[in-house]
């Protein structure tokens, strides 16, 4: 218990903040404007870790990657915290690559987190259409590529069920990952 509940608060908090860079880096990687509600809510959230970066880390092409590099940080210092509390720095070495292992399953959190929305919000008729249009703009490219290969069954696209399959098979091999990276 004196375990986790605190992974569990570190989970949640760099959950928020980590997938919120990461999500300012898919935003501005697709050119997708900030001036809604969700793009104002990560700006607000991630402008503390942000700025102060990308005034030493460039960015490169449409890639920001001070908020890369911020999700990475923040979720280096979750397993920081994390063995701290266990007791267990004999491994500290390893923990730049722990923490992008951690950064890559939260990479993928998000996006089947996004796909999901995605999904349900087809299904609504009467969805806001600017909600619908900024979820589209940044789900389609993760479900285009299964619509070559996946027609419309009875007018139901399943090309976001198959992304969120391959997403769930990509977080099951983090997991051992990060597992195998532990012992």
């Amino acid at each position: 218990m004196l375990y986790q509940i605190p992974s569990f608060l570190l989970d949640v908090i760099v959950g928020l903040l980590g997938g919120a860079c990461l999500l300012r880096l898919y935003m501005q990687y697709h050119r997708v404007p900030f001036g809604n509600p969700l793009g104002r809510f990560v700006f607000a959230i991630t402008d503390w870790i942000v700025l102060p970066l990308r005034r030493i880390v460039p960015s490169v092409k449409r890639w920001d990657l001070a908020s890369l590099i911020a999700a990475w940080l923040l979720v280096m210092l979750k397993f920081l915290l994390l063995w701290l509390l266990v007791g267990n720095l004999g491994r500290i070495a390893t923990l730049p690559l722990v923490s992008l292992v951690g950064l890559m399953q939260l990479a993928v959190s998000g996006l089947t987190a996004l796909l999901v929305v995605y999904a349900v919000l087809s299904w609504i008729p009467n969805a806001s259409p600017m909600l619908l249009d900024l979820i589209s703009r940044l789900a389609e490219p993760l479900v285009r590529p299964f619509r070559r290969f996946i027609p419309l069954i009875g007018g139901v696209d399943l090309s976001p069920l198959a992304a969120i399959v391959v997403l769930q098979v990509i977080a099951i091999v983090l997991g051992n990952l990060l597992v195998f990276a532990y012992q």
